[in-house]
């Protein structure tokens, strides 16, 4: 359906490449994009991207906490971290002071605003997903890809 708003594609397309191009690195970049998926209930998104995640070194037992754990907390710290900022941008749209301290102290302030970029792109994608009922294709759309060729655009 985003084909029926050209003027919106290429910028579209080009804001996502920008936050999948990031510093962090494609395991917790997937991470917190799963943890979106998971609390917007966007299937597409989760199917999509839980490709790509495994391809990132993502475990299974890390793809079903990241599913399953209200919080998810049997991560490694910094993992529990990315989830709770990507539960706290898409159920409260302001992260808690804590959670940003937090992030900003491991992170830097650069690191930490991508972060929350990549989590705020991507409730976007999600909310657009769902609004225009995306249907999952019968053969995974993005098997094989990895998560650098995914960010680059290219097979």
């Amino acid at each position: 359906m985003i084909a029926g708003a050209p003027r919106a594609v290429r910028p579209f397309m080009a804001l996502g490449r920008a936050v999948l191009s990031t510093a962090l690195d494609a395991r917790r970049r997937e991470i917190a994009v799963l943890r979106v998926a998971h609390a917007t209930r966007a299937a597409y998104e989760w199917v999509q991207h839980e490709q790509l995640a495994r391809a990132a070194g993502v475990t299974a037992a890390e793809i079903e906490a990241i599913e399953e754990e209200e919080p998810v907390r049997s991560l490694d710290d910094e993992c529990n971290l990315i989830c709770r900022v990507a539960d706290e941008v898409t159920r409260d749209v302001r992260l808690s002071d804590e959670a940003l301290e937090q992030i900003v102290d491991r992170y830097g302030p650069r690191e930490a605003a991508e972060l929350i970029l990549l989590v705020s792109y991507y409730n976007m994608v999600s909310r657009f997903l769902e609004s225009t009922r995306v249907e999952i294709e019968d053969e995974p759309l993005l098997a094989g890809q990895t998560p650098r060729s995914f960010a680059s655009g290219r097979p």
